[in-house]
């Protein structure tokens, strides 16, 4: 390993960060998880908030972790965080308070609010992003409408990873990836939406110009590469968004394949050249989300394994133990639409599963194994919905699935998703979003040629497994309940 090129990649999740160094040598790619540390976010009189301080914090000793234990030769570092939150910075580059989480409730009813300004087609038409509460494209309108002095003063708009890229290395620009992610940006030019903003009296001067992944932001501040013990190595912007940058480490064998990343949520789509911003995919509520190498994710966010971590939460018991109990749970009881909005919130997930089985007239889950199971069902389902309207806006069967990321270790999930989807699932690399964001290094800096040249590399250095579909016809009764109650 003296020979190997070590790329620094800080992943940071909903629910945990990490920081990962990758070595490319002798034709494989190993990585080694250096540091970890949770991710929690902090409740203020003003609602709900991320710790970005005490991220900074994680993040510079993972830096130092790192670099002590590679002995100083790390190459570059990267960063990549989830979607949709941001920091606002005054005109001497401070920051003017702790960005919001995207399951505060300052956002309940901004839909409504855009789409008495805006119509709901046009916001559409303009961005190409599915309309959830939590973009950010209504987290600034709540700040517009409830006249908030930050948004006044404030000169310049950071995604979450662009803060801790200007922190690191003092470059003030948006990564491609995690700007498509605001539905403040138009797919069409690939810069931002201008005219939506100035109709929704969001103020546009706040707006950095956008650059696209792999590029090099700039060198590591002198400060911190002292405080880090590391020499002047360049800042790359991967894919900044997590879930980009995961899909960058999928190792297809063809094209016509469908992916999810598994974790906090899961997100679902596919890989295209161009954005696909139609009347159907309005209707299904598709998102157009920036990739790497002039490529697209047609995908959908879906609540994912929130809804179990949130279970664990009350329960405190491990995540091995919990997946064990469902196993052994009864199958086909019930279903929810995990997606629904009572899930949305954090607080007694438990309750609120029974809570909304008791309203849709099912049997009411009782123990931790009965909950999961139906969560992990319902999932499961979901995917399938989801997967059938992906094939009907392509125009041709999506096979296999992909599972990338953390989910990827909860193989009674990967095995219901197989059934309730008759597809072929085939799971790993676990890391992707850490492996992928090391790729987009290697190649920023001329180590790997391509997208082309890093897959035989993926594949020859991680392990994946395949799930086959075990056909049952309570999955489609199961479906039919689904269907009809996201429908109504």
């Amino acid at each position: 390993m003296a020979n190997a090129k070590n790329y620094l990649a800080i992943d940071l999740g909903a629910e945990s960060g990490r920081a990962i160094v990758g070595s490319i040598t002798d034709e494989r790619l190993v990585i080694e998880e250096t540091h970890r540390f949770p991710n929690c976010p902090v409740v203020l009189p003003s609602g709900l908030h991320w710790d970005v301080l005490r991220l900074w914090s994680d993040i510079k000793t993972g830096i130092g972790v790192s670099s002590e234990k590679f002995s100083q030769k790390i190459s570059s570092i990267a960063l990549d965080t989830w979607g949709v939150d941001f920091a606002l910075l005054d005109h001497q580059d401070l920051l003017l308070s702790n960005p919001f989480h995207y399951r505060d409730l300052r956002t309940d009813g901004m839909l409504e609010e855009a789409f008495k300004r805006v119509a709901r087609e046009e916001i559409y038409e303009s961005t190409g992003i599915q309309f959830m509460k939590i973009n950010t494209l209504y987290q600034l309108l709540s700040m517009v409408i409830s006249q908030s002095s930050v948004i006044d003063v404030a000169a310049c708009f950071l995604n979450i990873p662009d803060l801790f890229n200007y922190w690191l290395c003092g470059s003030k620009r948006s990564e491609f990836t995690i700007a498509t992610t605001t539905q403040c940006l138009n797919p069409y030019s690939k810069n931002w939406a201008y005219d939506l903003l100035e109709r929704l009296e969001i103020p546009t001067q706040i707006f950095p110009d956008v650059v696209q992944p792999g590029t090099i932001l700039g060198t590591i501040w002198d400060s911190l590469a002292e405080e880090t013990n590391l020499d002047r190595i360049p800042i790359i912007a991967p894919a900044c968004h997590d879930t980009g940058s995961a899909v960058v480490a999928i190792p297809a064998e063809n094209e016509q394949f469908a992916w999810i990343s598994s974790g906090t949520w899961s997100i679902m789509g596919i890989v295209s050249s161009q954005p696909v911003v139609n009347r159907d995919s309005l209707a299904y509520n598709f998102t157009n989300e920036g990739g790497v190498f002039d490529t697209w994710r047609l995908s959908k966010n879906i609540m994912g394994l929130w809804l179990v971590q949130e279970c664990k939460r009350e329960w405190d018991m491990t995540y091995d133990v919990i997946t064990s109990l469902a196993k052994e749970a009864p199958a086909f009881t019930g279903v929810i639409d995990v997606d629904d909005e009572i899930f949305l919130h954090p607080g007694d997930m438990p309750a609120k599963i029974q809570q909304y089985c008791l309203k849709t007239h099912q049997m009411v889950p009782e123990t931790p194994g009965a909950i999961t199971r139906i969560v992990l069902e319902s999932l499961a389902l979901k995917y399938r919905l989801v997967l059938t309207q992906l094939e009907n806006l392509v125009g041709h069967t999506l096979d296999p699935i992909h599972i990338i990321g953390g989910g990827t270790k909860n193989k009674l999930l990967n095995q219901l998703t197989a059934d309730a989807t008759g597809r072929r699932v085939i799971t790993g690399p676990v890391e992707a979003t850490a492996i992928g964001n090391v790729i987009m290094q290697a190649i920023a800096l001329g180590d790997l040629t391509s997208l082309s040249d890093a897959r035989p590399l993926i594949s020859a250095s991680f392990d994946v497994e395949e799930y086959h579909p075990k056909p049952d016809p309570r999955w489609d009764e199961l479906y039919s309940v689904l269907v009809e109650g996201a429908t109504k």
